[in-house]
């Protein structure tokens, strides 16, 4: 007789047969009445050159269970036990969340599995491990891995690559036999991350098809993929899943010692990668750390003013700031010793004398005084060789031999060791409450390789990462109004776990818009568009030396937590007043913006975009129409606007406050002049032609319910 649990919400269900220790079901909401229908469904043929039993796929299959992918767990002790023998120890459940309790009596080991279905629908897992024998030999822990079983029908993958600059890059393809499997050994998700994976329907994109999506909340290595075989996992096509990426040594549990894995991330979706991001973004909004206040518009001041820290420059630069509606000033690298260039000083968290006679709080001050919040840059887990910290503590630099490489004249900081960490922990705590800091932009420039800790002469990218999130936590439990901002070179380190602890992501380094659209389309999969930081460059873009004009810069970065970055003391008269025009702009949208639900078309060609956000109650929506470069048709056809409520009336009308946006074409389509209205459904399923932009243009459309 099965016992069956059903976990149902935002129209998903999750069902799990506890005696078998199967899971039945993840996906569209199921009727209670046809749960003794699925359950009595679950069981497949016998067939040829296989057991002599139905296969079945257990939620920890693993070898002994039958199951020729890779393993849910893989451990050992001295290089006995190695194939875990699992038997369910027992079970509890809630409405929301289901606990289920395994144990290998012969390893010594038992195993914890934690699923909870949030109320928007998606689903987490997590793993714990705990060591429960007294041999003298650890339990070596080699994989704790989520696998979940997906449907047949579900036969397309996608997930993302990318480079510095040119992150969140898509890649997509037919599920064959074998693993598509994603590992990460950069100490960090990189800006080649698999980001969000996803296994769907043949041609799912983002208003269309049925998926299944995994993404690993962890800041370090981890692995993420889809395995399909010929015999299937049970009745089930494939399995989804992943986990943290272990290095050899990396967890060694004594008796009594538990290793606890990081959360995944399972996001069904009934109708396209919209339907998946909605749930996601309403998930990341409930992090306890997620921002609760208006996103400040920013200036940064990297791409300004560099390392020449000139204190009367940087002070006109924040006071033309003000003067255009900036609402966050942030002083970026070049402001501590030793710093002329990127080859030395970091680690030397002090402030230069030689740049800053007075200090930081007479800057900070100002800041204050014109209004904005003042924010600073620091990369607290790098050091440079050329430092007084590396000098004085050579043994706090996370290596496997001194001679390891230097990338960007730099090496990493061990924090596992704790001296290290409480000296980071110090200085910033100093820092942020003798200059008056607000915001901290954390940046991180480089991968971890061969990650050896010498106080403890082990791999410890493991423990990186949790050290890590523990100074995260330490700094904003003595600071509860700090943000933070991940940055890693860029995008190399987005993930929910990093968004627990921080308030803001840098999507990229680059700020030219025709690659940033791309850029937070992709990123707007997993992450809420008003914790991606987006910010209007310079004239001529500093990473692809690619034109752009004012109007595009800022239609771009509209949508996003916006910012500035470039040296706006240089700007023209109607340059300034074109930017405060943008910063209203900003703040009569950002309450829709910043809580509304994203959306997507995907009825374009690759040169076009159509992207915007809908209010969570159908009121009003704004929404970016955008041409990146020359396509081959030469018309304009009608174009579905996505999202709005079908039985309601919209206004539609272009919004043109930024400035002129350039066309290709003679003459708009008609119906442009006074605007259109007519129901959600008809934008929706029918649509209305668009102007042909020019390239490198973007017109904003605005709909607001009659």
């Amino acid at each position: 007789m099965s016992e069956l649990v059903h976990l149902t919400s935002g129209g998903v269900s999750v069902v799990v047969d506890t005696t078998t220790a199967r899971l039945l079901h993840w996906g569209a909401a199921i009727d209670a009445a046809d749960l003794d229908a699925l359950a009595g469904s679950a069981t497949g043929a016998v067939t040829f050159s296989s057991f002599d039993a139905p296969r079945t796929f257990p939620l920890l299959a693993v070898e002994a269970d039958g199951w020729s992918g890779a393993p849910a767990l893989a451990w050992h002790r001295g290089g006995r036990h190695s194939a875990p023998l699992l038997r369910s120890v027992g079970w509890e459940s809630t409405e929301t969340s289901l606990r289920g309790e395994f144990a290998d009596a012969g390893a010594g080991a038992s195993v914890m599995l934690d699923l909870e279905l949030n109320t928007v629908g998606v689903l987490t897992a997590q793993l714990s491990v705990t060591s429960t024998g007294d041999g003298v030999e650890p339990l070596d822990l080699l994989a704790a891995r989520i696998l979940l079983p997906i449907p047949a029908h579900a036969t397309e993958v996608l997930d993302h690559t990318g480079r510095w600059t040119g992150e969140r890059r898509p890649q997509r393809g037919a599920l064959r036999h074998g693993a598509h499997l994603r590992q990460v050994r950069r100490g960090r998700g990189g800006h080649d991350a698999p980001y969000l994976t996803a296994i769907g329907t043949d041609g799912f994109g983002f208003r269309r098809g049925e998926l299944w999506t995994a993404h690993v909340a962890w800041s370090g290595d981890l692995e993420v993929g889809v395995e399909r075989l010929p015999e299937g996992a049970g009745v089930h096509g494939a399995v989804l899943g992943g986990g943290e990426l272990l290095l050899p040594g990396e967890i060694r549990l004594a008796a009594g010692e538990t290793y606890v894995s990081p959360r995944v991330f399972l996001t069904y979706g009934e109708s396209g990668l919209d339907s998946v991001s909605a749930r996601l973004h309403s998930t990341a909004r409930s992090f306890a750390a997620h921002p609760s206040t208006p996103r400040p518009l920013v200036l940064n001041t990297w791409e300004a003013v560099y390392f020449d820290h000139d204190p009367q420059k940087i002070v006109a630069l924040a006071e033309a700031a003000a003067s255009v509606g900036v609402e966050r000033f942030v002083l970026d690298d070049g402001w501590f010793r030793g710093r002329p260039d990127d080859r030395s000083g970091l680690g030397d968290w002090f402030i230069d004398d030689a740049k800053w006679p007075d200090g930081l709080r007479p800057l900070a001050d100002h800041v204050h005084g014109l209004g904005m919040q003042f924010g600073l840059w620091f990369e607290p887990e790098m050091v440079n060789p050329v430092s007084d910290l590396s000098s004085e503590h050579p043994d706090w630099i996370l290596q496997a031999s001194p001679d390891s490489p230097t990338w960007r004249h730099q090496k990493v900081l061990d924090l596992a060791n704790p001296d290290a960490a409480a000296y980071l922990l110090e200085r910033i705590d100093a820092l942020v409450a003798e200059v008056g800091i607000d915001f901290i932009k954390w940046d991180h420039n480089r991968d971890l390789h061969a990650a050896v800790s010498p106080h403890t002469g082990r791999a410890s990218v493991h423990a990186q990462t949790t050290a890590f999130y523990a100074l995260l936590d330490a700094l904003r439990e003595r600071h509860p109004s700090l943000e933070v901002e991940s940055c890693a070179s860029g995008g190399a380190r987005v993930d929910l776990g990093v968004l627990q602890r921080t308030q803001r992501v840098w999507a990229s380094d680059s700020n030219d818009p025709v690659e940033r659209q791309r850029i937070q389309r992709w990123a707007g999969t997993l992450v809420p568009p008003e914790v991606v930081g987006s910010h209007v460059g310079p004239p001529v873009a500093e990473t692809t030396h690619r034109a752009a004009s004012l109007p595009f810069r800022m239609a771009t970065a509209l949508f996003g937590h916006a910012g500035i970055e470039w040296d706006i003391t240089r700007c023209t008269w109607e340059e300034r007043a074109m930017l405060g025009r943008w910063t209203a702009l900003y703040r009569e949208l950002r309450p829709l913006l910043h809580a509304g639900v994203t959306v997507r078309s995907d009825e374009v060609d690759d040169e076009t975009l159509l992207h915007g956000v809908v209010a969570a109650d159908g009121s009003r929506a704004v929404f970016a129409w955008v041409r990146l470069g020359a396509s081959v048709d030469a018309y304009t056809p009608r174009t579905r606007i996505p999202g709005l409520q079908a039985g309601e009336r919209y206004r539609l009308r272009v919004r043109e406050d930024l400035g002129s946006v350039a066309r290709h074409q003679v003459a708009d389509p008609a119906w442009l002049g006074e605007g259109i209205e007519a129901t959600g459904a008809f934008f929706e399923a029918v649509g209305v032609p668009l102007p042909l932009l020019a390239p490198g243009a973007a017109l904003l459309l605005e709909a607001v319910r009659v």
